[in-house]
């Protein structure tokens, strides 16, 4: 990770830690860094979510890169893997998403992405980087070489119709679910379900500019879980607020996580002998209970360290096909080059389809160690994760649990947080070790 960005971008509350400045320098620099530096005016694609900074974003962004001579194709309000998805199909040199995924309304992000629509290379991003700090010198564009912005709605609406022609099935009398997270995906999922002939019922899809994420989405679930028993429904879908994730809720109101997901399609693939390698990728966050499930199957799996880029990086290395993280980043490489929520609501409807099951009954077989994850902000992520003493608490709880459990302490990759987490045979075990390393890190005066 560079000095501004992270694992997902450049992340951090809008005008304080990300401001439209850097916005501006960030669309300066790649408006040149693809253009006139390789001699021909830059085509660079653009999307956003719903907060009120993204307004900000997008036109401070949209200056920079004219000023260099780009120009600057607006998708307006849409998805990150819808951006990806355009960014490779219509030849742009690169594409922009402005976005703090599942964060708070206060918070956004900057995510670049290569012509190929891949997470940008570091070497690119360190370049960014020393033009955000004054290393590096770009000329701005004069007279007809300055650069113009461009509506492409119709990229989204493209989109929308790659979405729809991947599904074998028709949706007809299947009443399906979505929590769109007053985020990104409230214009395009409807219409995706409503086209595959899906009765959909919709909750979370008036965005105001501050309610994105607020109480709904993936990371509010249970909202979802009680709309899906209350109204009969046969599954749910819930998105965070760029909708590169999704997380299901069965028919009974359980939820189907990203450890879930892999493990249904995992397996539908490889019954078909889709499954190339006969490997999915997961990360060090996966549960135990998804590794028995698959051991069972006969699936073997690559564990990475925590992040889609990680993911993807490992699944086109290696040519697998199907992986991603539990928090619902699934990434189909046939398909996509990100995480894409509604596709991955399309592969599980496919699953449903196929094999005439519930979504209750294909999960069944993967069986969770109970876990717990809490998050504590502190002022440095390297120094309280290097302190001797929160080291030596971790490994006396590992060494406590021995076979029977997992303690994993790891820093963020976007908030300046750390992420304690412990798998046990019970949540009151999981909670007293959980808490016993945090009252650690507390009692050093790392907290923020």
């Amino acid at each position: 990770m560079g000095k501004y960005f992270g694992t997902d971008g450049f992340r951090g509350e809008a005008n304080k830690n990300l401001t439209f400045e850097h916005a501006m320098q960030i669309g300066r620099f790649l408006g040149w860094y693809y253009g006139a530096n390789q001699g021909k005016k830059a085509k660079v694609v653009i999307g956003k979510d719903t907060r009120r900074s993204s307004y900000m974003f997008e036109y401070a962004l949209c200056t920079g890169l004219m000023a260099s001579g780009a120009d600057a194709y607006i998708m307006h309000v849409t998805t990150t893997p819808s951006v990806a998805y355009i960014t490779r199909v219509d030849d742009f040199d690169c594409g922009i998403m402005i976005s703090a995924s599942h964060n708070p309304y206060y918070d956004n992000g900057i995510k670049l992405l290569n012509g190929n629509g891949e997470k940008m290379d570091e070497e690119t991003i360190l370049k960014v980087e020393d033009y955000i700090d004054g290393k590096i010198e770009v000329p701005v564009a004069e007279r007809d070489n300055i650069g113009r912005t461009v509506d492409y709605v119709a990229g989204r609406n493209r989109y929308i119709g790659y979405l729809i022609s991947h599904s074998k099935y028709s949706f007809k009398d299947k009443k399906i679910g979505l929590d769109v997270a007053n985020g990104a995906a409230w214009q395009i999922a409807k219409g995706v379900f409503d086209a595959l002939g899906a009765k959909t019922y919709v909750i979370n899809d008036e965005p105001d500019g501050f309610n994105i994420n607020t109480d709904c989405g993936s990371t509010h679930i249970e909202h979802l879980q009680k709309f899906v028993v209350e109204k009969g429904l046969d599954v749910g879908f819930a998105y965070d607020g760029d909708a590169d994730r999704c997380l299901c809720v069965d028919e009974k109101g359980n939820v189907i996580t990203g450890d879930h997901i892999i493990y249904i399609y995992g397996l539908y693939m490889k019954e078909r002998g889709k499954l190339v390698n006969n490997k999915v990728v997961t990360t060090i966050m996966s549960n135990f209970g998804l590794y028995k499930a698959l051991d069972k199957v006969g699936i073997e799996y690559e564990k990475t360290k925590v992040g889609d880029k990680y993911v993807y990086e490992n699944m086109v290395q290696n040519g697998h096909r199907i992986g991603g993280e539990q928090s619902g980043h699934i990434i189909f490489t046939k398909y996509a080059t990100t995480g894409d929520g509604i596709l991955t609501s399309l592969k599980m409807m496919e699953v449903m389809l196929a094999k005439e099951k519930p979504m209750s009954e294909l999960a069944a077989p993967v069986k969770f160690y109970p876990q717990v994850l809490k998050n504590v902000r502190v002022k440095s992520k390297p120094d309280a994760q290097n302190d001797p003493d929160v080291q030596k608490a971790v490994d006396e709880v590992a060494k406590v649990l021995g076979d029977t459990g997992r303690i994993l302490v790891r820093e963020s990759g976007t908030e300046p947080v750390i992420r304690v987490m412990v798998e046990a045979e019970s949540d009151e075990i999981c909670e007293k070790y959980v808490d016993q390393v945090i009252d650690v890190i507390r009692s050093k005066g790392h907290l923020e």
